[in-house]
């Protein structure tokens, strides 16, 4: 599994030869990469509606998009896409199968409307588990499991459920506090998850969002945490195996 993070809060996943891209969303300064420059995915994943997660979401329309059904409806109507899972989107527990990956769309404490403007509903916010594996209670040693959590604030299920069930291998936290969890909340998270791997996202794109990343080594030291820190640069990649 290759992740490639673009900023903010945008990752493109190669799971065997199955393309995933996330939260599509190139006007921030950790990329240097145009929409146009990204290769077609084979589906395209939307945590929420929010205009820093959809901003180039028409850009890949030809794409299977998987969002919640709300959000769905909007992008058929608003930005042409024409396939969806499931022909009408996902929801909250449900795993899809996307070629060679599983695809679980879990909740995120977050708020929901499109583009910002919050005058349409999009439906429950949401973070996505990617796996090469379908999810089951028995574990499997040889999967390959990514988190992204979407935006979120730090939630006991990430303690209860994510964690112990669905077995993460990496996450991607956002970490740049103000509208998502920060650095002591993401650094907890991480600890509750068990994973190997924390990649910090959603920070640095805009003033409200800058921090030190010193600080959230800190807090991930001072929960104990084990996992690894990668501090991906924009477009950089990170082979999960």
């Amino acid at each position: 599994m290759e992740l490639t993070w673009h900023g903010h809060s945008t990752w493109y996943v190669t799971v065997g030869e199955t393309s995933l891209l996330i939260d599509p969303f190139f006007d921030n300064p950790q990329t240097s990469m145009d929409p146009e420059e990204i290769d077609d995915p084979d589906y395209v994943l939307l945590t929420h509606g929010h205009q820093d997660h959809v901003a180039h979401a028409h850009k890949f329309s030809d794409a299977t998009l998987v969002a919640t059904p709300e959000l769905v409806e909007y992008a058929k109507e608003n930005w042409d896409f024409e396939d969806a899972v499931g022909g009408m989107g996902m929801n909250l527990g449900g795993t899809v199968e996307c070629g060679d990956a599983f695809v679980t769309m879990h909740r995120a404490d977050h708020s929901n409307g499109i583009d910002t403007s919050y005058g349409t509903s999009a439906g429950m916010p949401a973070g996505f588990v990617v796996s090469d594996t379908k999810p089951t209670q028995v574990a499997d040693e040889e999967s390959n499991t990514f988190y992204h959590a979407g935006d979120t604030g730090l939630m006991t299920e990430m303690r209860e459920v994510i964690g112990p069930y669905l077995e993460p291998d990496a996450a991607a936290l956002p970490v740049g506090d103000h509208f998502t969890m920060g650095p002591w909340q993401a650094a907890v998270a991480a600890d509750w998850l068990g994973v190997d791997y924390v990649f910090p996202m959603h920070y640095d794109t805009f003033p409200p969002i800058e921090i030190e990343m010193d600080d959230f080594e800190r807090e991930l030291d001072a929960a104990g945490v084990s996992a690894e820190l990668h501090a991906l640069d924009g477009d950089e990649s990170f082979t999960l195996e």
